[in-house]
């Protein structure tokens, strides 16, 4: 992750997915380092916040947050506003619709970053950026070669990611925790309670999850439930609902979703999705997300 050198990690070497890059550190290295610093300087204990306000106004985080926005290039949203700090950087694995893609991610004290990789530490594209005081986290299980991962949920969109080490996973987490903790904090704001539904990857359903009978073929096409996320064929699809944290207008929904929302049984905030997937008829194990696939659409 994001190294204690100033010229930023846009400059690295690439790298395969999933190994440990030897001349990187972990997400909280910018911190670390700022703190070593500033105690040689000032004698004392330095917390965490002062740190960041210190980052806040300096020179080289400006530079950092410079050079990242360099890495989107035009197509980018501007990233430096005042008080904005970078925290840190790493690539982690984001469970897809298809399949797991390496996705190069940045944190912010008050924003998450990410976007593909297009040439390793030089160019990304297809920028999200998603305010954290939105974002709740939740550890997953490590599952066979799926291991280091949490789920990443806002209103809009939720998401697995998974990180190369069982450290990284819990620095990313502590760092994303401490900001959302803070952001709050200073909002007066209460955490979010209301998330999207994770997308069941394609290869967890041969079947529609809600009829079991019609099989995905060329022909019958996956889709997939904006409210649980689920796999399902289009006869079990055809409703639309509006779900306003997701869209403007109405979404594919399944006909069970469709059911309990239009009755009121089930309101607009999704439950914990342990909650939702007891009783059903499948449980998968892996957790996606669709927006990185050019045939998102269903």
């Amino acid at each position: 992750m994001m190294s204690p050198r100033e010229d930023c990690a846009c400059e690295r070497r690439e790298r395969p997915l999933g190994a440990r890059d030897p001349e990187a550190n972990s997400v909280g290295a910018i911190l670390r380092t700022t703190g070593e610093r500033e105690r040689n300087l000032t004698p004392g204990k330095l917390n965490e916040n002062k740190m960041v306000d210190r980052l806040a106004n300096s020179e080289a985080n400006a530079r950092r947050i410079g050079m990242v926005e360099s890495c989107f290039g035009a197509a980018g949203q501007p990233l430096t506003i005042p008080g904005r700090v970078l925290i840190g950087e790493g690539v982690l694995t984001k469970l897809c619709r298809k399949k797991p893609k390496a996705r190069q991610f940045f944190l912010f004290n008050d924003i998450l970053v990410y976007g593909n990789i297009v040439i390793q530490k030089k160019k990304y594209n297809k920028q999200h950026i998603i305010p954290l005081e939105n974002v709740t986290i939740d550890s997953i299980e490590d599952d066979g070669e799926l291991r280091n991962g949490w789920l990443i949920k806002t209103p809009t969109k939720s998401f697995a990611v998974y990180a190369a080490t069982a450290t990284e996973k819990s620095e990313w987490m502590n760092h994303i925790n401490k900001c959302v903790t803070d952001l709050l904090s200073k909002s007066g704001k209460v955490p979010s309670n209301e998330h999207a539904a994770v997308w069941v990857p394609d290869s967890e359903a041969n079947i529609c999850m809600r009829c079991q009978k019609v099989k995905f073929t060329p022909v019958s096409r996956r889709h997939h439930c904006r409210k649980c996320g689920f796999v399902v064929c289009g006869p079990c699809s055809e409703k639309r609902f509006l779900l306003p944290s997701q869209s403007s207008k109405p979404v594919r929904v399944c006909s069970f979703c469709y059911d309990l929302l239009s009755t009121g049984q089930l309101t607009a905030t999704l439950p914990n999705r342990s909650e939702f997937y007891r009783g059903s008829l499948q449980s998968p194990r892996n957790l996606s997300d669709e927006d990185d696939d050019e045939d998102s659409s269903d």
